[in-house]
């Protein structure tokens, strides 16, 4: 078992970290408590509220690092055409929440309000698409831009929701796949021709 001497508080925040993610990841958020973890990482419960104010701010933190990964590997996308580039985003999307479920469902459990600094890392998704849209039709707004990708990644979202479980294969992965693509194809041109038409 640790002792508390050993760890400055920044080690001992990131210990706890560590653990929680593993929990989410091997049983899902229901299995997250500060009991669990003080026991995993060898401290008391009292350890996690001296690096955490709460259960709550530990989960929006370990959301937080679910959505860093998420967006790193969003911005490894190869660049290519707006509408190619958009389908690819999404497909990475399905790839990630399928690989990373519980993580990934957790992102959307709401227990406290939202602060700043974590809108600012959601929005660094939207941003990518918000990016694209505005090349597909530069003459548009940023606001138009902006709702059109927060439209479109609603429905991505969506079929995300509806389709993924933990025992997909590479077939119903694949399905999917085509799916947000299909949508993404669709959304573009009635987004287009909605643009002409004003």
């Amino acid at each position: 078992m640790a002792r508390r001497n050993k760890h400055s508080l920044e080690e001992i925040r990131e210990m706890v970290l560590d653990a929680a993610k593993t929990i989410i990841i091997n049983e899902g958020c229901s299995a997250l408590t500060a009991r669990r973890i003080a026991m995993d990482i060898g401290y008391t419960v009292g350890s996690i509220y001296m690096v955490f104010a709460n259960m709550a701010d530990l989960v929006m933190h370990i959301n937080a690092s679910t959505v860093d990964d998420l967006t790193e590997q969003m911005q490894q996308v190869p660049h290519c055409l707006p509408e190619h580039y958009i389908a690819e985003l999404a497909k990475t999307y399905v790839a990630f929440a399928d690989r990373n479920f519980n993580r990934w469902t957790m992102i959307f459990v709401r227990d406290t309000e939202i602060p700043e600094w974590y809108q600012q890392k959601t929005q660094q998704i939207f941003s990518l698409v918000e990016a694209q849209f505005a090349q597909l039709a530069p003459n548009c707004s940023a606001q138009q831009s902006q709702q059109a990708a927060r439209a479109l990644w609603s429905g991505v979202h969506g079929v995300c929701t509806l389709s993924l479980t933990r025992e997909l294969d590479a077939a119903a992965i694949k399905d999917i796949e085509e799916a947000v693509v299909l949508l993404v194809s669709s959304f573009i041109t009635g987004w287009g021709q909605t643009l002409a038409d004003t």
